[in-house]
C-alpha cells in the first residue's frame, strides 16, 4: 500500500480547441504509462477503504484495466462521470462535441453561467480530474468513430440518438465492448446494459458467503446444522467443509457440494455411504459459483425487451416507457427539437408518434394516453435528482461491467416519478409557466413551473451532516436552487473534520481540504455550484447540550429538516423534534449498495422512531471470555482488552487527579465497588506506571503471556480436552472449541506486532518516550525474565452469561478498612499529572492502535484454531465500518430530494410519497406508500402522535386540572415534566395542597430545583388520565406554552 497522499493534479488551462484534450502533469504522466502496462499498484486502503469492503480487492484490480467512455457532459453524464472517478477504474474519457446551454446549469454541477458557449467536455475536464488522482482523465470532443470506440472496455452513452445508440451497440456487441445507455427525460429515466454474449459474474450479490457449525452428517448426506440460527441456504447453493472430524473426505472434496434444502436446519449433499463415519465438529461454507448471462445487442433487445421493476405498484410502466423513449427520439428526427414543456399541440403530435412505434414494434403494450402527454410534457426536462438517481444505477453498472462484481441490470430499467408533478397539473402548469428563462433553472422550470420554483428559493432547510449523503444533498440543492432566492436559507452542521478515506465518496472534498471542517467546505463547495445558495454552515452537535441553539424559534422557522446521519441516537433525537414541531423529515441511509429512503410528513405519516429494526445481537460475555469460534469474538475480545488497558482505568485515574468530588461519589457506590474503583486508580497511578521504555516492554511481554499462556493452561486445567458433560457428551464440541497455550517467539512477528504495539501504546499514556524500531523492542524483550505459571484448583470459570450474573452478584461487600488502605497508598491527586487517555482510532496507521487490535485478535485466534483475519478485514469488524461506495449515495440522494419536490408541492396524499429500499448489486428496488400514522382514540376524538393538547398562559396546578375535567371530561390521575413527577393521586396530602395553589411553571422550577432556560418556549407535559367510567385512557402530550420570560 502507498504510504503517501496521491499526488495533486494541477490542471491545464491551455486546453485550446483541439479535438483530443487530456489532463497533464508529470504524475499523471507517469500514473497513466502504469496504467497502460496493468501496473497499477496496490491499492490506495487509505482512499478507497470504505468502498474496498464493498467490492474487495479482487474485484478493484479488474476495475483498475478498464478504460470507460462516457459521452455526453449534461447533467446525467457528469453524475456517472463523478462518480465512476471516484470508483477507481484505470481511465475516464468524456465526450461531448456540443456547447453548454441554460437548461444545462439545472443539473450539470460543474458548469457555470460563464462557461455558456463553451464545449461541455472541455469545461467538465479538470473539475472531474480533481476528483481522483489515481484516474487519469481526457476529453474528447470530436465524433464517436469506430476506431475510437474500441480503445475501451466500457462505452457509456448519455446524450445520443437512437440511430447512434443502435450504430455504436451493434459495434460494442461485435467487439466483445461493454455498452451501457442511459437516459433522462424530465420525471422518467432508462439504463439499458448489453455486457456480451458471455458475460462472468464472479459474485451475483456481494453478501458474505454463510457458514455455520455442524451438528450431524449421516451416511445418506443429510447435514444437521447447530440449531442457535437457521442455516439460511437456498436450493441450489454449494457449499464447502472444513474441520468435520470423522467423515474427513468432506473437509478434502475438490469440488464444492450441491446442496438440496430439507429444512431450517437441515440439508441434503448427496450420498455420503462410502465416506468414514462422522464423529463430531465441522463448518459448512457456503460458495461463491460464477455466473454467466448472455446479453442482446440494443438493436435486437429494443423488441424483445427484459425489464428490471423499479416498482412494482407501476406494473404497466416499464413496456409503456420503453415506447415513449423510442418515440421522443422518433420526434426529435422528424421536428429537429424535443416537445416543448407543455405545450399541447407538440404532445398530440407525440401521442401520434408514440403510437405508431408501438404498433410497428414487436413488443407492443397498451398505452396510456395521459402518460404518454405527460412525458412529452417533460421531456425538455433536466433534473438533478433524476441524473443522480438513474447516474447513480449507471456508474454502478460501469463498475459492474468493469469489475465482474454484482449483478447486472438485465437488460432495460426504466424509471419516474411522475408522482412530484402537483395533483391539477393541467390547470397549475401553463406553457408560459414552464417556457425558457434563459437561466440556470430553465431545465427544471420546463417541468415544474416558474411558481415552483420561487416556491423552492424561498425554503429554509435544516441539514444534519455534511458527509457523503449531506454532499450530495447540497449538490442537489444548489442545483434546485432550494433556498437560493429571497428568505431562503439553509443550516448545515456537522462537527467532523475531513479525513483521507472521506474523499472517495464525499465528492466536494479534495486532498487539499483534509482536516477542515466539513460543514463550511461543504457549504463553500455547494455555494460555488450556485452562488446564490443561501447556506450557513455549523459545527455543532444536535442534541439536549445544542437546545440553546436550535430554539423553538429557529425549529418554528424551517419549512424541513433532511438528516445525513450516521448514527440512530442522532436520527431518533431528530425525528422526535421534527414530530414536536410538525416538520417534515426526510431521512435515507446506505450500507455499501444498499440503500433506503424515509419520509415523515406531519399529520400524515407514521414518523421514523414509530418502527426500528431489531437491536444487532450481541455476543454473550462467556463467548468472549473462555470461549470464542469465530474470528468476530476474538476482534471483539481484542476491542475489549484495548478499552481495559488503554483507555477505561486510565478516565478513572484522571477524574481520581481531577475531580475534587471523585472520592465522596466512589465511596457511595454499592458493594465491592468502591474497593474495585480505588484498586483500578492504585494500579494505574502505582503499581503498573512504567519508569522507562523497558517497563513498557515487561508490561507487553507478561500482558502476552497472561492472555495466551496462562489463561489458557488454566481453562484447560478447569475442563481438560477429554472433559465430559454430565450427560457424557464431550464438553469441547460445538460451539466450544477446545484451545491450546502458545509459546512466546520474539522471531514470530505476530508475537512481536503484540509487543511493539502494546508497549507503545503503554508509553503513550505515560508520556513515556516511546520506541518504533523493531529491532530493539526484540532485545529488550528477550531479557523479560517470566515467572513460571501453574495452574491453581478452585478457580471458578462460568460457563454460561448466567453463572457469571450470579458469581458477580455474590461478590463481597464494603469493606471499610481495605477502602481505608487504598485511600492512604494513593499520591495525592495534585502531586500527579494527568494521563493520556488512548481513544480507539481506527483509520491513522502510525497509532498502534489497529496493530494492537489485529496482533491481539489473531493471537487469540490462535489459540483456538480459529483462521485468522488480515488487517483490512480486522478494520472493518473492530473499527465497525460502515461499508460505503458513492454510486448508492448519489442514488439514494436524488431519491431523498424527489421527495422533497412532492413536499414543496404540497402533497398529503399517502399514495403521493414513496418510502424505497433498494441493492444495486442484485439489482433491486422496492417503493411503498409511507405507513399512515397509527390513530389512537378517547372518547370520540381520534388522535395520532403529532397531535398534542396545547395550553396558552400559566396556570396553577388546580386550574390546570380543572381545565381538563371541564373541557375534555378527563381525570388527570399523573402528570409529569420529563422524569420528573408533578403530581400523583397518591402523593401525600400536605405536599399536594401546597402543589395545587401553584403556577405550573413555578411548580417545575421547584420541583427540578433550577431556572427555565429563556429560550425554552414551552414545557412538554405528560398525562395519565382517567375517563369518565375511571378507565385509563391514553391521550396526547401537553404543549404548556409559557407566558414570556
Amino acid at each position: 500500500m502507498s504510504e503517501e497522499e496521491p499526488p495533486v493534479k494541477k490542471q491545464r488551462t491551455d486546453l485550446g480547441n483541439s479535438s483530443n484534450c487530456y489532463t497533464n502533469t508529470i504524475e499523471e504522466a507517469e500514473m497513466a504509462k502504469k496504467s497502460e502496462n496493468g501496473d497499477t499498484g496496490e491499492i490506495d486502503e487509505g482512499l478507497y477503504s470504505r468502498q474496498l469492503y464493498v467490492l474487495g480487492h479482487d474485484a478493484m484490480r479488474r476495475m483498475q484495466l478498464s478504460n470507460v467512455l462516457i459521452a455526453g457532459m449534461k447533467g446525467l453524464g457528469v453524475e456517472i462521470a463523478k462518480n465512476v472517478v471516484l470508483g477507481g477504474v484505470k481511465s475516464v474519457t468524456i465526450q461531448d462535441d456540443d456547447t453548454v446551454q441554460w437548461a444545462d446549469l439545472s443539473s450539470q454541477f460543474f458548469f457555470r453561467e460563464s462557461d455558456i458557449g463553451k464545449n461541455r467536455a472541455e469545461v467538465t475536464l479538470p473539475q472531474l480530474a480533481e476528483l481522483n488522482s489515481y484516474v487519469p482523465c481526457s476529453c474528447h470532443t470530436g465524433a464517436l468513430d469506430d476506431a475510437f470506440l474500441k480503445k475501451f472496455q466500457v462505452v457509456v452513452l448519455t446524450n445520443t440518438s437512437l440511430d447512434e445508440q443502435i450504430r455504436i451497440g451493434e459495434l460494442c456487441h461485435k467487439n466483445n465492448i461493454n455498452f451501457i445507455v442511459a437516459e433522462t427525460r424530465g420525471l422518467a429515466g432508462m439504463v439499458f446494459c448489453d455486457f456480451g454474449d458471455e458475460f462472468v459474474i464472479q459474485d451475483v450479490d456481494g453478501e458474505q458467503p454463510i457458514s455455520n457449525m455442524i451438528a450431524d452428517v449421516d451416511s445418506e448426506g443429510v447435514v444437521t446444522c447447530l440449531d442457535e440460527s437457521r442455516h439460511g441456504y437456498e436450493d441450489g447453493d454449494y457449499v464447502k467443509f472444513s474441520e468435520v472430524q470423522g467423515m474427513i473426505e468432506l473437509n478434502t472434496a475438490k469440488d464444492p457440494f450441491k446442496i438440496k434444502v430439507l429444512g431450517p436446519y437441515t440439508f441434503s449433499i448427496g450420498d455420503t455411504s462410502m465416506f468414514s463415519n462422522y464423529q463430531r465438529g465441522g463448518i459448512v461454507t457456503k460458495v461463491k459459483m460464477p455466473k454467466t448471462m448472455k446479453f442482446k445487442s440494443i438493436k435486437e433487445a429494443l423488441n424483445v425487451p427484459e425489464y428490471v421493476m423499479t416498482d412494482f405498484a407501476k406494473f404497466d410502466r416499464p413496456g409503456q416507457l420503453h415506447m415513449a423513449f423510442q418515440a421522443v427520439h422518433q420526434y426529435v428526427k422528424k421536428k429537429g427539437e424535443l416537445p416543448r414543456s407543455r405545450n399541447k399541440d407538440d404532445a398530440t403530435v407525440f401521442l401520434e408518434v408514440v403510437k405508431n412505434v408501438n404498433e410497428s414494434s414487436e413488443a407492443k403494450c397498451d398505452l396510456d394516453d395521459n402518460l404518454m402527454r405527460e412525458f412529452s410534457y417533460g421531456a425538455r426536462g433536466d433534473l438533478c435528482p433524476m441524473a443522480a438517481v438513474i447516474g447513480g444505477i449507471t456508474a454502478q453498472e460501469v463498475m459492474k461491467a468493469c469489475s465482474a462484481k454484482f449483478s447486472p441490470v438485465n437488460q432495460f430499467l426504466y424509471f419516474d416519478a411522475l408522482e412530484c408533478l402537483p395533483d391539477d397539473c393541467d390547470t397549475v402548469l401553463t406553457e408560459d409557466l414552464c417556457k425558457p428563462q434563459q437561466n440556470r433553472y430553465d431545465g427544471q422550470t420546463g417541468v415544474f413551473g416558474q411558481n415552483f420554483q420561487k416556491k423552492l428559493e424561498g425554503l429554509k432547510y435544516f441539514l444534519v451532516g455534511a458527509g457523503a449523503i449531506g454532499c450530495e444533498m447540497l449538490k442537489n440543492w444548489a442545483m434546485m436552487g432550494l433556498a437560493c432566492g429571497e428568505g431562503g436559507k439553509v443550516y448545515v452542521t456537522d462537527m467532523d473534520i475531513i479525513e483521507k478515506s472521506n474523499l472517495n465518496r464525499q465528492f466536494l472534498f479534495r486532498p487539499w481540504d483534509v482536516q477542515k471542517h466539513k460543514s463550511s467546505t461543504a457549504a463553500e463547495a455547494a455555494k460555488r455550484m450556485n452562488p446564490s445558495f443561501n447556506i450557513v454552515p455549523q459545527e455543532n452537535r444536535v442534541g439536549q447540550d445544542t437546545e440553546n441553539i436550535y430554539t423553538d424559534d429557529f425549529f418554528e422557522a424551517l419549512d424541513g429538516v433532511a438528516n445525513a446521519l450516521d448514527n440512530i441516537d442522532a436520527r431518533m433525537y431528530m425525528d422526535r423534534r421534527c414530530v414536536y414541531y410538525c416538520k417534515p423529515l426526510l431521512e435515507s441511509g446506505t450500507l455499501g449498495t444498499k440503500a433506503n429512503v424515509q419520509v415523515v410528513i406531519p399529520h400524515v405519516t407514521e414518523s421514523y422512531s414509530s418502527s426500528q429494526d431489531p437491536p444487532e445481537k450481541s455476543i454473550p460475555i462467556c463467548t468472549l471470555k473462555n470461549f470464542p469460534n469465530a474470528i468476530e469474538h476474538t476482534l471483539q475480545w481484542a476491542r475489549d482488552t484495548f478499552e481495559g488497558e488503554f483507555s477505561g482505568p486510565i478516565q478513572t485515574a484522571n477524574m481520581y487527579i481531577t475531580d475534587p468530588k471523585f472520592m465522596d461519589r466512589t465511596l457511595k457506590l454499592q458493594g465491592t465497588q468502591p474497593i474495585e474503583t480505588l484498586d483500578t486508580v492504585k494500579k494505574v497511578l502505582i503499581d503498573n506506571r512504567p519508569s522507562s521504555f523497558e517497563d513498557c516492554v515487561k508490561y507487553a511481554r507478561l500482558l502476552w503471556e497472561e492472555n495466551y499462556s496462562n489463561q489458557i493452561q488454566q481453562l484447560l486445567y478447569n475442563f481438560p480436552s477429554d472433559q465430559k458433560t454430565s450427560s457424557g457428551a464431550p464438553f469441547w464440541s460445538g460451539p466450544k472449541r477446545c484451545p491450546h497455550p502458545l509459546k512466546f517467539d520474539s522471531g514470530n512477528s505476530v508475537h512481536l506486532d503484540f509487543v511493539v504495539s502494546a508497549a507503545n501504546l503503554k508509553a503513550e499514556l505515560y508520556g513515556v518516550p516511546q520506541v518504533r524500531d523493531r529491532a530493539s523492542v526484540k532485545s529488550m524483550v528477550d531479557k523479560v525474565v517470566v515467572p513460571v505459571f501453574k495452574p491453581k484448583s478452585g478457580v471458578k470459570i462460568s460457563i454460561t452469561d448466567t453463572e457469571l450474573e450470579a458469581a458477580n452478584s455474590s461478590n463481597g461487600s464494603f469493606d471499610t478498612e481495605q477502602v481505608q488502605r487504598l485511600k492512604d497508598v494513593l499520591p495525592k491527586p495534585s502531586s500527579i499529572k494527568v494521563l493520556n487517555a488512548i481513544d480507539f482510532e481506527k483509520d491513522d496507521d502510525t497509532n498502534f492502535h489497529m496493530d494492537f487490535i489485529v496482533a491481539t485478535s489473531n493471537l487469540r485466534a490462535e489459540n483456538y484454531d480459529i483462521p485468522p483475519a488480515d488487517r483490512h478485514k480486522s478494520k472493518l469488524i473492530a473499527g465497525r465500518i460502515i461499508p460505503a461506495i458513492a454510486t448508492t449515495t448519489a442514488m439514494v440522494v436524488g431519491l431523498v430530494c424527489l421527495e422533497l419536490y412532492k413536499i414543496v408541492q404540497g402533497h398529503t396524499k399517502l399514495e403521493s410519497f414513496k418510502n424505497g429500499f433498494c441493492n444495486l448489486a442484485l439489482p433491486f428496488f422496492a417503493f411503498s406508500e409511507p405507513i399512515a400514522a397509527p390513530k389512537n382514540k378517547y372518547y370520540e376524538t381520534e388522535f395520532t402522535l403529532w397531535d398534542r393538547f396545547e395550553i396558552e398562559g400559566e396556570m396553577t396546578l388546580q386550574d390546570f386540572m380543572n381545565h381538563f375535567q371541564d373541557q375534555y371530561n378527563l381525570e388527570i390521575t399523573m402528570l409529569s415534566q420529563g422524569v420528573t413527577m408533578l403530581y400523583s393521586f397518591f402523593m401525600q396530602p400536605a405536599k399536594l395542597e401546597a402543589r395545587l395553589k401553584q403556577p405550573l411553571s413555578e411548580l417545575v422550577k421547584q420541583v427540578l430545583k433550577k431556572k427555565i432556560p429563556p429560550h425554552v418556549k414551552a414545557l412538554v407535559l405528560e398525562l395519565c388520565c382517567n375517563d369518565r367510567d375511571g378507565e385509563d385512557v391514553e391521550v396526547p402530550y401537553v404543549k404548556y406554552i409559557l407566558p414570556a420570560h
